[in-house]
């Protein structure tokens, strides 16, 4: 055996360790949900979508439609506190006209 010290490859000069990047998630999302009642008129509805959620006219009218005929329809997908928001605007327009009208939220799957 030879008493030559064994060297060990040094790391390349100019590249500097390698740090781990952490991975940051995006906020999960949630939908907002406009429930169906008897009671709140198909106008108001249209309304109030158009004026919190910032629909069209026809766009509005198909969630409003949407939501008659099977009790429920997601109307829009946000960050959660901006969904919160929404929606408790939207249900505050409704209670405001005298109207039952409801939205709701709950997490994207």
């Amino acid at each position: 055996m030879s008493d030559t010290p064994v060297k060990t490859p040094a790391k390349p000069a100019g590249r500097p360790a390698t740090k781990p990047v952490p991975k940051t998630e995006r906020p999960r999302l949630h939908k907002v949900i406009l429930i169906n009642d008897d009671f709140t008129p198909r106008e108001f509805v249209v309304m109030v979508l158009k004026a919190v959620f910032r629909t069209t006219e026809e766009q509005a009218f198909r969630i409003m439609l949407t939501a008659h005929q099977k009790g429920v329809c997601v109307v829009a997908v946000f960050p959660r506190d901006i969904a919160e928001t929404k929606a408790t605007e939207a249900t505050d327009l409704g209670r405001e006209g005298g109207y039952p009208l409801m939205f709701t939220t709950e997490p994207e799957e």
